[in-house]
């Protein structure tokens, strides 16, 4: 009798410790959701890196278009978003504590699609590329941050493959190096698949601009980004790949395919320490962060952590503030820049 008791006892302690150890679970589970502003709209799939600011931008309203770019100033603390519409401003301006600021009513933009922000400690102006089929279209712009457009490069309205003058079809992304050096990723779906680097006179140094699947061949080149090392990484959309170049030669240097077999990367971006890029992969809603390997080394890549935004958000292109280590992301299904802060992680992140 004794010894049945006994075994009760152990069954029904066991049985409490269980429960115990069910509602701790949830309530720190809980409790993390809470501190770490996760929304049922998203969900990270490994390292806990960055949360979703719910109150960046304070009148989320104001999204008004398709939104496919956007572009931060760090030092002025200024988030450019560029949008498409028959009817709306193709650029809001908010500040990066989520005011709005004002909105670019200019007719001379039709379908932005890269936005940058070039020289920003300085003199800071916006690059918008503009990848539209009417009399502004196939070109890349600058203007001031107010949106006054300063200059043109490409010949407005005119599609085209040529380097003398310098044409475009449908460029989708511009990278203005702080040398004042430019890296044009030009073929949104035209004729073109074309890697091209100009010096700040704006004359063509190299370019690669085979359409293929082989070393230095490109289908649908989308996005492009500089990093410290002098290494040029590219979005090799069309092939599902990243392709990295040397900055001063446009030597090809490497290729990473084995983390895109799902989807492509549409988007690439450093973080502030240059220990991670920034990837977005639109079909499968994902924003993605790579270990970035270290000098003299491409290797293959490795994934550190995934943001697993819900169906059909569509992120497109994506930013990062500098000075934060704040991320910016231009979805176009929902219509909408959402902005994620960094964790201190303790090791270095920002």
């Amino acid at each position: 009798m004794k010894r049945r008791n006994h075994s009760c006892l152990i069954v029904t302690m066991m049985g409490t410790l269980f429960l115990l150890i069910v509602v701790l679970y949830g309530t720190i589970n809980s409790q993390q959701s809470e501190t770490s502003g996760l929304k049922p709209d998203y969900r990270l799939l490994g390292r806990q890196v960055y949360k979703l600011d719910i109150n960046w931008p304070k009148y989320p309203e104001l999204f008004s278009g398709e939104v496919f770019g956007v572009a931060v100033n760090q030092y002025t603390g200024v988030v450019y978003v560029a949008q498409r519409g028959e009817t709306v401003p193709k650029v809001l301006v908010f500040s990066t504590d989520g005011e709005f600021l004002q909105a670019w009513n200019t007719s001379t933009l039709e379908m932005p699609h890269g936005i940058f922000v070039a020289d920003a400690a300085t003199n800071p102006t916006v690059w918008v590329t503009d990848v539209g089929h009417g009399p502004y279209g196939h070109s890349i712009k600058q203007y001031s941050p107010s949106g006054k457009l300063l200059q043109v490069l490409g010949s407005m309205g005119e599609a085209g493959s040529g380097v003398n003058p310098l044409q475009f079809d449908q460029p989708a992304e511009i990278f203005v190096h702080s040398s004042g050096e430019m890296y044009i990723v030009d073929g949104d779906g035209g004729m073109n698949n074309r890697l091209i680097k100009l010096s700040k006179d704006l004359e063509v140094l190299w370019m690669h601009g085979e359409k293929g699947q082989g070393l230095a061949q490109f289908y649908i080149p989308h996005s492009v980004a500089v990093d410290n090392y002098q290494r040029v990484w590219v979005a090799d959309r069309g092939n599902k790949r990243i392709q990295v170049f040397n900055s001063v030669t446009g030597d090809w240097l490497g290729t990473w395919g084995s983390c895109f077999t799902e989807d492509a990367p549409y988007s690439v971006r450093l973080t502030p320490d240059q220990k991670y890029f920034v990837v977005v992969q639109l079909n499968t809603n994902q924003i993605t962060l790579l270990d970035a390997p270290p000098v003299g080394v491409i290797g293959q890549c490795r994934v550190f952590t995934v943001i697993q935004l819900a169906e059909d958000i569509k992120p497109h292109l994506v930013d990062l503030d500098l000075k934060t280590g704040a991320l910016y992301v231009a979805e176009i299904g929902a219509q909408q820049t959402q902005k994620f802060t960094p964790f201190n992680l303790g090791t270095g992140f920002l």
